[in-house]
């Protein structure tokens, strides 16, 4: 193989990395599995197989997701000014793959189908009627996905989009309960819990890219407000967030009530450092006590019910 053809090659392997976020690809089947883990904990049944086959159904089924999210924004994403804050931090590479011209858009929306059909397939081979719950929950996410992406372009007074577009990363880890469980209580606190996460994390995300949003003209949470008022909101997703924490710990023994404590603490130490400053540049310096948070409740959830 000829230099020219390996660096074509490394090229296109580094843009499909970027365009999947492959670095991060522990935590979405972590996030996924600490909910069925959690539902083995209620039902029993818990077995290696149908762990490893809930694992790969939340890696497949969050990565189409990027790749749709990318694939919808492709043309919005073209009049990004900033690459050196959010792009950079969710990508290796620091590319958006699509509107850079290294990932054909066909391309992109053939490999969101093949991850999709992938995940559909493994969904199919969970018993009934948890496989016809969960591909329904699938196929929401990725329609409410689309609207969400389509609905921020226009001119909102209300966040309504977010509202409603945000129960997609929420329903992750419920999905991954229902796999094995049923939509009881344990499910309904996990949503509960989980929501005002996602909501406090999307003001943190939006805070961040505000300079591309403003070109882009998208009604992100800033857009509707203003950079202070975001902090507000980060500040008052994250309040909520703590207090649904509250009743869902009642349901989790020590480990994982232990591990989201912690990761409240670090939320707590994240919306100080936004408050103070009210800048992207605080909200991109504290965005990793974010995730780390969640690879702390999904870690909790997970080793408690291991052990």
């Amino acid at each position: 193989m000829s230099k020219a053809n390996l660096t074509g090659m490394n090229a296109t392997l580094r843009a499909y990395i970027d365009l999947t976020r492959l670095q991060f690809f522990f935590a979405w089947p972590l996030l996924f599995c600490s909910g069925y883990l959690l539902a083995t904990t209620v039902y029993g049944n818990f077995a290696w197989f149908d762990l490893i086959r809930v694992a790969l159904i939340g890696f497949f089924g969050f990565e189409a997701g990027f790749v749709l999210n990318d694939y919808v924004d492709r043309n919005y994403d073209k009049k990004d000014i900033e690459s050196d804050k959010l792009t950079k931090y969710w990508r290796i590479f620091k590319k958006r793959p699509i509107p850079a011209g290294l990932i054909p858009p066909t391309h992109a929306l053939r490999l969101f189908l093949i991850l999709a059909g992938i995940t559909a397939c493994l969904i199919a081979t969970l018993s009934y009627p948890h496989s016809l719950i969960v591909f329904l929950i699938m196929v929401y996410c990725y329609t409410i996905e689309i609207f969400y992406q389509m609905e921020k372009r226009q001119i909102q007074k209300f966040p309504f989009a977010q509202v409603i577009g945000r129960t997609d990363f929420t329903l992750f880890p419920v999905a991954g309960y229902l796999c094995l469980g049923y939509p009881d209580l344990n499910a309904f606190l996990y949503f509960v819990f989980f929501y005002p996460f996602a909501m406090a994390h999307l003001g943190a995300n939006d805070l961040i890219d505000v300079a591309n949003d403003r070109v882009r003209e998208m009604s992100t949470i800033p857009m509707i407000y203003d950079i202070p008022r975001t902090s507000y909101w980060i500040a008052g997703f994250t309040i909520i967030h703590c207090m649904m924490a509250v009743l869902f710990m009642t349901r989790l023994g020590w480990i994982a009530r232990s591990c989201i404590i912690a990761g409240l603490c670090l939320l707590i130490i994240a919306n100080i450092m936004i408050l103070k400053n009210k800048t992207p540049e605080a909200a991109l310096k504290v965005l990793p006590l974010f995730h780390v948070a969640m690879v702390l409740y999904a870690g909790g959830i997970v080793t408690e019910a291991y052990i």
